[in-house]
């Protein structure tokens, strides 16, 4: 899927997807609905946010042989791979392309610990 074509996720599209990412397996629309927690969604809501997700490109769809009409729904992307698209177009448009400014906001926002900081400083370490 292309940056440019990836088109943005409802939280409630995303909750789904979370489920899908967090299954090693394709999942049935019923198995979806289960691994929410309560209060659970409606089967047909579900359905419809994966119909949507199809659409987005997100999610595909396939059957199983032995399972006759039943549909079994997997992710087209990674978890991580959808976070570095919404991660760099956040740094993309508010905050003008820079790695820096939105590491420097991320910093001076969060309350990090030091032993945050101090892995912090070791990841930059590494890299550098």
């Amino acid at each position: 899927m292309e940056k440019k074509t990836m088109k943005p996720l409802t939280r409630a599209e995303l909750e789904v997807m979370n489920v899908l990412w967090d299954s090693s397996l394709a999942l049935t629309v019923n198995e979806i609905v289960e691994r929410y927690a309560e209060p659970r969604p409606a089967y047909t809501t579900v359905a419809t946010f994966l119909k949507i997700l199809e659409a987005k490109g997100y999610v595909e769809h396939k059957r199983k042989e032995m399972t006759g009409r039943t549909f079994f729904f997997s992710p087209m992307l990674s978890r991580e791979k959808y976070i570095t698209h919404v991660v760099n177009d956040v740094k993309d448009s508010l905050f003008r392309n820079s790695a820096k400014a939105l590491f420097s906001f991320l910093i001076q926002n969060e309350e990090l610990s030091d032993e945050d900081l101090h892995e912090i400083l070791e990841m930059i370490e590494k890299q550098g």
